[in-house]
């Protein structure tokens, strides 16, 4: 898959078969649009394109609400649209002045100028141009005089019941990582860079790598204890994950923290992605270490009886 991080970096093909947005998650509704989209290329001899956006729009209009929090980093979402197979992404660079753009201006000058589109395929719901001014209806109205056909695929073909990324993001910051799951059709996972901590697991008999998440934005699902897949390199590792301030030892701090189950490896600096299979329990208080202690070897038994269920 060839990336554009600008437009002008794009040589518009002969037959592109097109779809926007931002594509956070890159979740199964998104599939179905991609699916229909290299069915649509290999139908007509042509090429995948997906449009998306960054910085996502919402910090760019919005940037004293700081709140959202995103499902994929652009790297993530680069590397799961190479997954599904498409040929082509073009990352704009959303700006304020981007966001004043026409829907007359986004039809000619970017689909139809800078991309070649012949094929547009769309979700339901989709919207583009300044205040989301335009919409299927005006697209199907100027296809042909630009020479391109629109497809909008309907909510109950993506979903029975419509998946967004609003509802998986509100899923995992509840904890609920399985319905975040069944919706993005794979297990939420985050990366970040193993730091030197306290040493406090290594005391306790659980020896903990620190992450660091260098992504501002990226969504963290709820406190807690959690079963989890760890992937270091190419190897792939069983562990259960805290996310919390430790309330035990009077944290105040939030840390992210993953215990690696049959590992003894100095891994200082490197990047460790973890996936959530599911949420243990809640972030709680024990009265002493040695209570903290107790709970953790139940919770490494859990886990293990978790992967041993799959």
């Amino acid at each position: 898959m060839r990336i554009y991080y600008h437009l002008d970096d794009f040589t518009p093909l002969r037959y592109a078969v097109v779809t926007s947005g931002t594509f956070d998650g890159v979740h199964l509704g998104h599939q179905k649009i991609l699916n229909r989209l290299k069915e649509a290329a290999q139908r007509h001899r042509g090429e995948t394109v997906v449009l998306t956006y960054w910085p996502h729009p919402r910090l760019v209009l919005y940037p004293d609400d700081q709140s959202l929090r995103l499902l994929n980093t652009f790297e993530e979402k680069a590397e799961l649209l190479k997954e599904q197979g498409i040929q082509h992404l073009v990352r704009i660079p959303f700006t304020r002045e981007f966001s004043q753009i026409s829907s007359v201006r986004f039809i000619t000058e970017i689909l139809v100028e800078n991309l070649g589109t012949k094929k547009l395929v769309i979700g339901y719901d989709h919207r583009f141009g300044k205040n989301r001014e335009g919409s299927f209806v005006e697209l199907q109205a100027n296809g042909p005089q630009y020479g391109f056909d629109v497809e909008e695929i309907p909510a109950q073909d993506i979903e029975h019941v419509t998946i967004s990324s609003s509802k998986i993001r509100a899923a995992l910051e509840t904890g609920d990582v399985q319905t975040a799951h069944q919706f993005l059709g794979r297990h939420y996972a985050i990366t970040g860079r193993v730091i030197k901590g306290d040493q406090l697991g290594r005391v306790l008999g659980y020896p903990t790598a620190n992450l660091d998440l260098d992504a501002h934005h990226k969504l963290v699902p709820a406190e807690g204890i959690y079963a989890v897949r760890v992937r270091h390199g190419q190897q792939a590792h069983r562990g259960m994950l805290y996310i919390g301030t430790r309330p035990t030892i009077d944290g105040t701090q939030r840390v992210i923290e993953v215990n690696i189950f049959d590992f003894n490896r100095e891994i200082y600096g490197e990047n460790l992605t973890v996936e959530f299979i599911r949420l243990l329990r809640r972030d709680v208080r024990f009265s002493s270490l040695d209570e903290l202690k107790n709970q953790l070897e139940k919770d490494r038994i859990e886990t293990l009886q978790i992967f041993d269920n799959q």
